[in-house]
């Protein structure tokens, strides 16, 4: 814009006036905001939500006729929260996703700036997620981790289809920016070796005894966290709960997701109840109090972005 066309502030009569012309040079007014930038509190712009793995189970089965690793990136199902235009994020910072690759079936490799976890729900001693080489075994109601930046892709030798779910912090990555991805030279990586003890996996075998003698938490569950290693963005925590045992949890500005290892229960959050079992997903955004009961003995994964809140002093309860 040249001088000729710049506005006259010094005439405007009116406020309306003055709104017009700071339009003119691309500038918004502080005082008269139509929506407020700061706030006493969290909003609540994501709500709380909850998946069912046989609903999953079920569309993956059929994505398998329909779906080939030669047209899809991954063979998955986006947890996406019910909130009007999203389509991706299950919370702010996080998406939870269904994946599955089929007996026999190779998925390629790739390496990307978002941090991603894995938990499975139907594995096999010769089903493998590839990371930076190493074969590693997805057995039932493991954790596997692939840290940003290692190339990961699937190997499933068995003779059925594996099924998991995938955490990965890409909402994140999107808002921020500083998103790349690169799929591997060789398409699918060479193993250089089968390592079932790799320290990106947690055995569900190993991890649940430990868990089990855990002293009990200030909240009357055992709660243990699944590291080291550990990813900046989001933790893991396994939580033991006795049958009809309940679990109450205040609000915080910690965005939480849920994965039922094992059990059944419900879950209450702001006068909603969600009924759960075994491979089921939930989704419990920042500042929402809720409780979890247990019909019988139970074991709950749960994954946050606690450390990002932490790391930036932004946790609060």
């Amino acid at each position: 814009m040249n001088s000729s066309t710049q506005p006259d502030f010094d005439s405007a009569q009116s406020l309306s006036e003055l709104h017009d012309m700071l339009d003119q040079v691309r500038m918004k007014n502080g005082w008269a905001k139509p929506t407020p930038s700061l706030y006493p509190e969290p909003k609540k712009k994501f709500v709380p939500a909850h998946w069912r793995y046989q609903d999953a189970k079920a569309a993956l089965h059929t994505a398998g006729r329909l779906v080939s690793t030669e047209h899809a990136e991954r063979r998955n199902l986006i947890m996406a929260n019910p909130i009007p235009g999203n389509d991706y994020a299950s919370v702010s910072t996080l998406v939870g996703a269904y994946q599955m690759v089929k007996a026999g079936e190779v998925a390629r490799s790739h390496r990307h700036s978002p941090n991603a976890m894995r938990v499975i729900l139907q594995g096999d001693e010769n089903a493998y997620t590839v990371v930076d080489g190493q074969a590693i075994p997805m057995l039932d109601g493991d954790v596997l981790l692939t840290p940003n930046g290692c190339y990961h892709g699937h190997d499933n030798q068995s003779e059925k289809d594996a099924y998991w779910i995938d955490f990965l912090d890409v909402p994140l990555v999107q808002f921020l920016g500083p998103m790349f991805f690169q799929i591997h030279p060789q398409q699918v990586e060479n193993t250089t070796a089968i390592n079932p003890n790799s320290e990106m996996r947690f055995a569900f075998k190993d991890f649940v005894p430990k868990l089990l003698t855990q002293t009990e938490q200030t909240s009357g569950v055992k709660l243990m966290e699944l590291g080291p290693p550990r990813l900046c963005t989001f933790d893991r925590f396994v939580i033991s709960l006795a049958a009809n045992q309940v679990w109450s949890c205040e609000k915080t500005t910690a965005n939480h997701m849920f994965v039922v290892l094992k059990g059944t229960g419900s879950t209450q959050v702001e006068g909603q109840t969600f009924t759960w079992q075994r491979g089921d997903m939930l989704a419990i955004p920042s500042w929402y109090e809720h409780s979890h009961q247990a019909r019988e003995e139970t074991i709950l994964l749960r994954v946050s972005d606690l450390p990002l809140m932490k790391m930036l002093n932004w946790d609060r309860f």
